[in-house]
């Protein structure tokens, strides 16, 4: 077996079943989940139409740089979201969702057999960055997020010696768990250290069209068009359907960006096996071609946390994100473990504990203390839990060594 599978930590809802097992919720009370960031709305009857006329597609095997019509679709979505141009035939890639898509890369841009290999995370995390980075053979680095900045990471924390060693640096905006958005001032910077020392930027952008200002959130490309990178050298974006038009089953997105980077992922890919189905690639046109559905979708999540949020912020450490479809609250006494555990028993609502999406990193456990809530149910659902979640933190009491 490759050793380096050993290094792999367990995924956060399996720790998280493993730490309610043996609780038995309360039965007067539905089960309601908070805990994972599957959508739940309703899958747009568009893509669901392309897919049976794409059926025929069924009866060969798909290229696995994506027919040509959706990568012109996706540059063509670029164009209007982030008014950025891409070439469709180079700097483009259809990827069967974001997630295998940010594993894979790093198999592909790390050289291990440089000392010091590493890979820097922001901290909370998204679990694949970890586990692509140690399968590669790479050390990680994490960057806490700071309460300060909205939760999100704190770079600084990585210094000149690290950035020195880096290979790959994943960033995520909007954040998971936070929602923080990235300001173009955080892009320059981070271009600037990957000028220095020659490292990739993967930028996850998976929550980017589930946004609550009026301006939408800035992307990577958009970042470093601005910047007068038009090359996007050493940049590469990634993007999925999976959020913005609830297909997560699908399995869709695409990566774009430094020509040179997608070439060589092209390379990596064809001999993976990773070809998206033609059938996919079809309701995959029809879903980047329409703006509606997502105005839609959007509408329908801003509508929840205006609601949601102000309720739970009578007795949590809780405010509205940049963007994305999490709350990332504090909990009084700072046990989100135990909280967690108690809010399931007394009444059936699960949340996942802050503390299993971070690593300890700079003397703490960022998430320590804070649960993350994944408001992908319906309206009168997410009420129902935030009401529970309010009625249970009212009588909550902390365990006598947190206590405050």
């Amino acid at each position: 077996m490759n050793p380096l599978l050993q290094k792999l930590h367990p995924y956060p809802f399996e720790r998280w079943r493993d730490l309610s097992r043996g609780i038995t919720p309360n039965p007067d009370l539905r089960p309601i989940s908070l805990g994972i960031g599957e959508p739940r709305h309703a899958t747009p009857e568009l893509v669901k139409q392309a897919l049976v006329e794409g059926m025929g597609g069924l009866a060969v095997y798909p290229p696995t740089v994506g027919e040509p019509r959706l990568r012109e679709t996706i540059a063509g979505w670029l164009q209007r979201r982030y008014a950025v141009a891409v070439d469709p035939a180079t700097q483009v890639l259809p990827v069967s969702g974001s997630r295998e898509a940010l594993f894979a890369l790093a198999q592909t841009v790390v050289d291990a057999s440089r000392p010091g290999a590493t890979v820097v995370c922001p901290n909370p995390f998204y679990q694949i960055y970890e586990g692509a980075a140690l399968l590669a053979g790479a050390a990680t680095a994490f960057a806490n997020s700071d309460p300060a900045r909205n939760f999100a990471a704190d770079w600084g924390q990585i210094d000149e010696a690290t950035w020195a060693r880096t290979q790959l640096l994943y960033v995520c905006s909007p954040g998971n768990p936070s929602g923080a958005v990235m300001p173009l001032s955080e892009w320059q910077r981070l271009f600037e250290l990957s000028d220095r020392h020659g490292f990739v930027i993967a930028s996850d952008e998976c929550y980017s069209e589930i946004y609550f200002r009026d301006e939408p959130p800035l992307g990577g490309l958009e970042a470093a068009k601005a910047l007068g990178r038009d090359d996007f050298r050493r940049l590469i974006s990634f993007t999925s359907l999976s959020k913005r038009s609830n297909v997560p089953g699908m399995r869709s997105g695409f990566v774009a960006g430094d020509a040179a980077l997608i070439k060589a992922f092209l390379l990596y890919r064809t001999y993976h096996g990773s070809a998206m189905s033609t059938m996919v690639q079809h309701a995959s046109i029809a879903a980047w071609s329409d703006e509606q559905h997502v105005v839609d979708n959007r509408a329908l999540y801003r509508a929840k946390f205006a609601e949601v949020t102000p309720l739970l912020a009578t007795v949590l450490d809780v405010r509205l994100p940049d963007a994305g479809f999490y709350l990332w609250a504090a909990v009084p006494g700072g046990d989100d473990v135990h909280f967690a555990r108690q809010l399931l028993a007394q009444y059936n609502v699960t949340v996942l504990p802050g503390s299993l999406l971070a690593r300890d990193a700079h003397g703490s456990n960022p998430g320590r203390g804070r649960i993350r809530m994944a408001l992908v149910a319906n309206r009168a659902e997410c009420l129902e839990a935030a009401q529970r979640i309010v009625d249970f933190t009212r009588s909550y009491t902390p365990p006598a060594s947190l206590a405050p």
